[in-house]
C-alpha cells in the first residue's frame, strides 16, 4: 500500500504522518479485503447455514474496517471525537469477528487467516488511539 507516501505528501501533515495510525489505516483495508473473501469462501461451503453468524460478522466487519480506513485517510480538518468513535468500533468489530471465525479456524482455513487478520487489525485500532488526540 501506499499509505504512507501519500499521506506524508499531504500540505496539512508537515512531517507528522502519525505512524500507528498509518498502520491502522493498512491494517483496516487488509481486514476489510479480507473479511469479504471470508464470506464468499464462507457462502460456497457446503454448510453454509451453520456459517451464517460468520458471513454477518465477516460483513459488518469489513463495511466498519473500510469506512474507518477512509476516514483516518482523511488530513484535512479535524473530526477528531468521531474518528476516535470509529477505530473504536473498528477494534470491537475485529475482536468479535475474529472470536467467530476462530470458532471455524479448525475446519476452514480462510477463517484463520479471517481470524489472523482481525486481531491484527483490532490491535492496529488500539495503538493508532494513542495518535487520535
Amino acid at each position: 500500500m501506499h499509505v504512507r507516501e501519500m499521506i506524508s505528501t499531504h500540505p496539512d501533515v508537515q512531517g507528522n504522518t502519525a505512524e500507528n495510525l498509518l498502520k491502522c489505516i493498512e491494517e483496516c483495508y487488509s481486514c476489510a479485503q479480507t473479511c469479504i473473501a471470508c464470506a464468499d469462501a464462507c457462502l460456497a461451503e457446503p454448510m453454509v447455514d451453520q456459517l451464517r453468524q460468520c458471513i454477518r460478522l465477516n460483513l459488518d466487519c469489513a463495511d466498519i474496517c473500510a469506512a474507518t480506513g477512509a476516514m483516518a485517510s482523511r488530513r484535512t480538518g479535524s473530526n477528531v471525537e468521531v474518528l476516535r468513535a470509529a477505530i473504536q468500533a473498528c477494534a470491537a468489530a475485529c475482536q468479535h469477528c475474529a472470536q467467530e471465525c476462530g470458532q471455524h479456524a479448525d475446519m476452514h482455513e480462510h477463517c484463520r487467516i479471517c481470524a489472523d487478520s482481525c486481531r491484527r487489525c483490532a490491535e492496529a485500532c488500539q495503538d493508532a488511539l494513542d495518535d487520535v488526540k
